[in-house]
């Protein structure tokens, strides 16, 4: 099996950054993750694999500024990196490939 260096968890985080672009903080990711789920998900869960991520090189992070609305403290904003867009294709391609071999589920093409 080839190996996309991503789990589901990680995979979805890392495409709801994309969706979010300049929104793509943790707690903002967290609601988005909720709402186009419609699953629960700590905001710890949701730190720790953001972190992993960067470790992975597959984010980048920087502090944005301060706001008023959060009592003056600064959010870390996310972006994906070309190593993570890479990945990210890697991953849907190989799992458009399986699509294709399933016998009456493949995602037809044409």
């Amino acid at each position: 099996m080839k190996e996309t260096k991503l789990g589901e968890f990680e995979e979805v985080l890392l495409l709801l950054v994309g969706i979010l672009g300049d929104d793509a903080y943790a707690f903002k990711i967290a609601e988005e993750f909720e709402s186009q789920t419609g699953r629960a998900v700590s905001i710890g869960s949701v730190h720790s694999t953001l972190s992993r991520l960067g470790d992975k090189g597959f984010l980048k992070s920087e502090m944005g500024e301060p706001s008023a609305t959060r009592g003056g403290r600064r959010k870390r904003v996310y972006e994906i990196t070309a190593y993570g867009e890479r990945t990210l294709r890697a991953s849907r391609d190989f799992k458009m490939d399986l699509w294709s071999q399933f016998p009456g589920l493949a995602f037809r093409l044409t």
